[in-house]
């Protein structure tokens, strides 16, 4: 049985926005204009796909807003063989416990943003390995207090409600809900997630965009 646990599939849940300009990354256009902040939305989007595919480790759905209508879901299902959901709630925390909800009946669940290239296979298999080792919850933190991934066995709502959903408290808030839950986490890595402009500069640095966002600069 013990063998058999280490191994059972973990569901991996995307969330993405649309790449529609002048609706994602909002805090960048000044910088780099509404296309091209649309344009790097798409290329994170696609490098979360291909990691996320590429760990193996269970179904992956991708979780749409505001609706899986757009040509680019359109082609993460059929290029990839994504299941895809439109995400619903009125704000993030209602989003992500709706998705637990529908995903924990059939197993353990890790849900990620599309933000985070620094995002890595390893970072992926160690957040199954918590989970598949009996830990209730694991998180990756942010640098900026937030989180990048959230892992859970089941949906608990005492972790999505009242959290300050884009500030630097919701990793620390995180964490005072599990101890009041006296739940086992572990948190194997902080990464960082793009955002602001002094995010974009360290990306472009790291030199981890692919040549299509590269070609459109």
């Amino acid at each position: 049985m013990a063998i058999q646990f280490l191994s059972e599939p973990v569901s991996i849940a995307v969330f993405a926005k649309a790449p529609v300009p002048g609706q994602v990354k909002t805090r960048l256009i000044p910088r780099l204009g509404a296309e091209k902040a649309a344009g790097l939305q798409h290329s994170l989007l696609r490098r979360t796909l291909r990691t996320v595919v590429g760990a193996e480790l269970g179904p992956v759905s991708l979780w749409c807003a505001p609706n899986c209508d757009h040509p680019v879901f359109a082609a993460c299902r059929d290029g990839l063989g994504l299941s895809l959901f439109p995400q619903r709630g009125e704000d993030l925390g209602t989003r992500m416990l709706n998705a637990f909800s529908a995903l924990c009946p059939s197993g353990p669940v890790l849900l990620v943003g599309t933000d985070c290239p620094a995002l890595t296979l390893s970072s992926l298999i160690l957040a199954a390995r918590a989970l598949r080792e009996g830990k209730d919850a694991v998180f990756l933190p942010a640098e900026d207090g937030g989180y990048v991934l959230i892992g859970l066995h089941r949906a608990e709502p005492l972790l999505f409600s009242d959290i300050s959903w884009g500030s630097d408290r919701v990793m620390a808030q995180t964490r005072k809900r599990l101890l009041q839950l006296g739940w086992r986490w572990q948190e194997p890595q902080i990464l960082w997630d793009v955002d602001r402009p002094a995010d974009l500069e360290r990306l472009l640095a790291c030199g981890l965009l692919d040549e299509k966002f590269e070609d459109s600069r």
